[in-house]
This record gives structure tokens, sequence and C-alpha cells, in this order.
């Protein structure tokens, strides 16, 4: 089965800060990874499932448009970004790793990047809460929320996420 994504790399641009000349490439894999670790955390493995499936055969509509267009898109949006920041200029090739530079730019130190991460994690945060509450009211409307088996990925309530300890 293909891979859906929720959201493209013109979603990431137009609607954050990433510029529009960051390879398109670079953007793809972390859209995948943000959905695999938060965004299916949320949905649940079947209501995930299901959302893919229509995607990639192009049946999204009704109750799971609104859904993916009003929550799903802007929690993945800012949970991309938490996962691409850290690996934006940085290029892994045969012959090693690579850190760009620029000639008329200075690079942004760990801590200005671990704030920008920071930001969009509490971001993204806003917005599970908002789909939290959402999906409190409206549950109803899509059965795969509750609809999990043993094995499954059960729907986190919980948006308490704190950042890591070390």
């Amino acid at each position: 089965m293909a891979t859906a994504l929720f959201i493209s790399h013109e979603d990431i641009k137009r609607y954050s800060a990433i510029s529009g000349n960051v390879d398109n490439d670079k953007i793809k894999q972390w859209i995948a990874i943000a959905q695999d670790i938060h965004i299916e955390n949320y949905l649940g493995s079947d209501l995930f499932n299901k959302i893919s499936t229509d995607i990639v055969n192009n049946s999204l509509s009704g109750d799971y448009l609104d859904l993916v267009n009003n929550h799903v898109k802007k929690m993945t949006i800012h949970f991309t970004i938490v996962e691409l920041l850290p690996q934006l200029s940085i290029t892994i090739a045969n012959k090693g790793v690579y850190k760009h530079t620029s000639e008329n730019a200075e690079l942004a130190t760990k801590e200005e990047i671990d704030d920008l991460i920071e930001k969009h994690r509490k971001i993204a945060a806003k917005y599970v809460d908002r789909f939290l509450k959402y999906m409190c009211v409206n549950y109803t409307l899509f059965t795969e929320y509750t609809s999990n088996e043993t094995g499954d990925t059960f729907p986190s309530k919980d948006n308490s996420f704190n950042g890591w300890y070390f």
C-alpha cells in the first residue's frame, strides 16, 4: 500500500516559517515520521488507517475531510517541524556527514534551534488540545476512533508532554 501523507511539502512551506527553497525531499521523510510518531498516537490505529486509505484512494470526504483539514493537518505541520528542524542543516552522503554554511548568513546556535523546536512543540500541543476537545464531542462521527483492538495503537487523550529529561 502507498504511504499517505496527511500534508504536503507545500503545506509546510505555506503555513510555517520554512523557506520555499528547502528541498522537498528533505521534508517528505519527516512528514511520514511525524505521522508515525505523533499523529497515529492521537488518532489511534483504526482512524489513522482509515484516513490513510481514503487519501490513497482519493476518497477522503465529509466529516473525515473536515477532521483532516481543521485538525490533523495543523498538528502534522508542527510535529513535522519539530522533527525536521534539527536535520535541515545536515546532509548525509557517501563521503560523510556535512553541515551546510552560507557566505552571507550565520548558522543558528543549538540553543536557538532548540527554542524553535520547543515553540513548534507548543503550537502542536495547542492543536492537539483542540483536536481532543473536538473528538470528545464528536467521537460518534468517527467509529474508528473507538474501535481499536489489542495490538492497535489506542488514541492518546493526554497532551501532557513536557519535553525530554536526561
